[in-house]
């Protein structure tokens, strides 16, 4: 970062001035007490404090609480202050991010639109005759008017990724639980999610990587699995949906989606069509079913008590949850594991399901003189993602009709990482380290290397490749009598010794545990010393087994032996 905090500040605080959109914020913080702190964070990084995030400028959505400032989720009547922040906002706040202020979002949470607040419609970002999209839409048009690094939104049944689509951005909308959802106030508990909005997709990782973790404050909160894959596979397969399922699409909609198609496939991806209807039907529960109930349990008290305060439509779609039975609940719930079972099933032939992000991008004036029915729309291809426990990832795809287009890269879950790589095609970007930021190095130096045949085992397995490592000069290879060839590396004193090339990947413990249990003899797994001075763990070779090959080690590797032999 080239500019100094305080020197960002001031920018963002022009750029406001600049482009005069009020309704984006519930609550700005007063310039001169950010540049306070802003120039407090410079101290610290001129002092060598470690900070990640330092500078980053933040806006947060007004149902996810910050110390000492209100929370009102969209209705003036209903605020409150919390004594203390929400975990993803100060876990980003202790690593550096500058909060700006609180942003506009359609009442509790309630919408897809973006024009369902007392503090007004919040305009698109680029036409602002259109609607942002919502309900997470203050923090997404601060991110794409550029007054912002990053912004955090919320989302249920799309906020998360809609207004990205609709002000060409991107939003990461995790695995329900990794990201604490601690002072959040619930729209809908069990599938509610803190999401990120940013520019790029390396800032939006970022971010997400520092929120997420285990809380003890979250019920709900869950841990990667030991096998979590670290990686998208070189060449994806990818499920595309039917051209049945894109009906609600314009017919410029259908050719930015073909585009996108096309695009991946140019990148190495293997696509198919495949029947998403059961997908687009679970998504229908969340307020076509009794799921809603859901919402009358977080603030339906408070808008029986208070109809005044409350905007009409959200109030019309929580009131109606105060009749629903109990065993419709329990019905619906039942009905989506069995949606559930059905997605996990589809995907597990393909490492994605590639989707429109939105159907289109209405006025401001259509959605007020029809407020439910296009909101319903918008959801189309969103809803389904948090009721069946998947993961997905929204990036601009072009434009359609003039507006933005974005498609949006869904996964299982924990597959958030696969999601990013995927969706890296369409920003040209390449994640700097994985979701979880860990993993086991692994060094391998023969069969196993990039284009070998032993390859895929790494891959398969979700590894991530970390770049081209070399020994310390204290090694030999032998080349074994095996199926397919591969070479035994062995450590040797330095002076008998030399430099090796070789590759390291990065796995998930699980998956390295799965690995070594495979791995046939006279290979072993131990530490290696690198040209560096480091250790990692690699492959070794039983010294008796390597006696009986054949000594490469002045090609300095396996790929010379190969290229200078012909093998």
């Amino acid at each position: 970062m080239t500019q100094s905090c305080a020197a960002r500040v001031t920018a963002a605080y022009r750029r406001i001035a600049e482009t005069d959109r009020p309704e984006v914020w519930i609550l700005l913080r007063p310039e001169e007490e950010v540049l306070a702190e802003a120039t407090a964070l410079d101290a610290r990084l001129a002092a060598g404090e470690p900070l990640p995030l330092a500078g980053v400028l933040l806006a947060v959505k007004d149902n996810i609480d910050v110390a000492d400032l209100p929370t009102t989720a969209g209705c003036p009547s209903f605020a409150y202050h919390p004594d203390s922040s929400a975990t993803a906002v100060r876990r980003l706040l202790d690593a550096g991010a500058v909060l700006l202020g609180k942003t506009n979002l359609d009442q509790f949470a309630t919408g897809l639109v973006g024009t369902r607040s007392p503090y007004g419609p919040v305009r698109n970002a680029l036409h602002p005759e259109k609607i942002s999209g919502g309900s997470s839409s203050g923090s997404a048009v601060a991110v794409a008017l550029g007054i912002v690094d990053i912004a955090l939104g919320t989302d249920t049944a799309g906020s998360g990724r809609v207004p990205a689509a609709l002000n060409g951005i991107v939003g990461i909308k995790p695995t329900l639980g990794l990201a604490p959802t601690t002072g959040v106030l619930p729209a809908a508990r069990p599938y509610d999610a803190v999401t990120v909005f940013a520019r790029t997709l390396t800032e939006a990782q970022t971010a997400m990587g520092v929120m997420m973790g285990p809380d003890k404050g979250d019920p709900r909160g869950r841990v990667w699995p030991d096998d979590v894959r670290l990686a998208a596979p070189a060449r994806p397969r990818i499920a595309v949906p039917r051209d049945e399922d894109l009906a609600p699409l314009s017919p410029g909609g259908r050719a930015a989606f073909a585009a996108a198609v096309k695009q991946l496939e140019a990148a190495g991806a293997t696509t198919a069509v495949v029947d998403v209807s059961p997908l687009l039907e679970a998504a229908r529960l969340l307020y076509d079913g009794a799921l809603v109930a859901e919402r009358y349990a977080a603030v339906g008290d408070f808008i029986v008590d208070n109809p005044s305060a409350v905007d009409r439509t959200v109030a019309r779609i929580i009131r109606a949850a105060a009749r629903l039975p109990a065993h419709a609940l329990a019905a619906d719930q039942e009905r989506l594991d069995r949606y559930r079972v059905f997605a996990y099933g589809l995907l597990s032939d393909y490492d994605a399901l590639l989707l429109p992000t939105t159907t289109g991008h209405p006025d401001i004036a259509q959605v007020l003189a029809d407020p439910v029915a296009i909101n319903s729309r918008m959801g189309t291809y969103t809803n389904f993602v948090n009721l069946l426990d998947m993961a997905a990832v929204a990036v601009p795809a072009g434009e359609a009709d003039g507006s933005p287009f974005g498609v949006s890269v869904i996964t299982r879950a924990f597959e958030d990482q696969p999601a990013i790589d995927i969706a890296a095609v369409f920003t040209g970007e390449q994640a700097p380290h994985p979701l979880p930021d860990g993993g086991v190095g692994l060094a391998v130096f023969g069969a196993h290397l990039t284009g070998q045949p032993l390859n895929h085992q790494l891959t398969d397995s979700g590894a991530r490749y970390a770049g081209e490592v070399a020994t310390a000069a204290s090694y030999r290879l032998t080349a074994l009598g095996t199926t397919p060839p591969k070479p035994g590396l062995v450590r040797v004193a330095p002076a008998a010794g030399a430099a090796i090339a070789g590759e390291r990947w990065i796995l998930a413990p699980g998956a390295l545990g799965r690995f070594l249990a495979a791995l046939p003899a006279p290979l072993s797994l131990g530490r290696v010393e690198l040209d560096d001075g480091s250790w990692v763990l690699g492959f070794q070779c039983d010294p008796h087994a390597a006696a009986g090959g054949t000594d490469i080690t002045e090609h300095g590797g396996w790929r010379a032996y190969l290229e200078a032999t012909g093998a």
